[in-house]
């Protein structure tokens, strides 16, 4: 029995990734725009910005470089660029996590806080933001794959409350469902993100957590 203990230690560390701190600009200004955000479009008088997760959401950052696609998220409030988004609400993008495309891993912000990264969901999700997918090419790495994989492990041990595992272009199979909480019926945007095939390689290791809630 020892030795099959020994081998399964083996096993978890070999599979192990580092996790590097990389935190963007998360004041209390941020914070109380993330809560009107959340009263605007949810109908919520939240406290805090804590979440409860039930889903993983995938994206890609649409940007070849890594330094590029982090400064757009590092802002609290919106840059002027986003005009397609910022009627919305003011509080900048954000996300929790973003993979290099050599598979480095980046943690944004604390994982029960509210990131703005996908319309609807917020409220319930943790992003993972891949580093390329410019002009909608399918471009992402094996490396950000494995990732990916471990990141998706690492979420579901540390939250039992998940149940879903999405790509961003899936968002909207979500209207009317109990977990979609946008009250602006005229708040949509079209997202390709990430590429369908690199969902298809990455949810083919996780039988037990939900796709999202159409056809796929």
């Amino acid at each position: 029995m020892k030795y099959i203990y020994l081998i399964l230690v083996i096993v978890s560390f070999l599979d192990a990734q580092e996790i590097i701190q990389t935190p963007i600009k998360f004041s209390d200004n941020r914070v109380e725009l993330t809560k009107s955000y959340i009263k605007a479009h949810y109908g919520i008088d939240a406290k805090d910005i804590k979440i409860t997760p039930k889903i993983i959401l995938i994206h890609h950052t649409a940007i070849n470089s890594f330094e590029e696609s982090l400064s757009r998220f590092m802002e609290e409030k919106l840059p002027s660029l986003r005009a397609d988004i910022s009627s919305a609400g003011a509080v900048n993008v954000s996300t929790h996590f973003m993979v290099e495309r050599n598979g480095t891993i980046h943690q944004l912000m604390p994982l029960n806080f509210m990131a703005r990264h996908v319309i609807g969901l917020n409220y319930n999700s943790i992003g993972i933001e891949n580093v390329g997918g410019a002009d909608g090419e399918n471009n992402l790495t094996d490396a950000q794959l494995k990732s990916n994989i471990f990141l998706v492990k690492y979420l579901k041990r540390k939250f039992d409350s998940i149940e879903y595992l999405v790509g961003h272009y899936e968002y909207r199979c979500f209207e009317n469902h109990e977990l979609w909480l946008e009250r602006d019926a005229g708040y949509r945007t079209k997202k390709n993100d990430p590429h369908p095939n690199f969902m298809n390689k990455l949810v083919k290791h996780f039988k037990s957590l939900k796709r999202a809630p159409c056809d796929n």
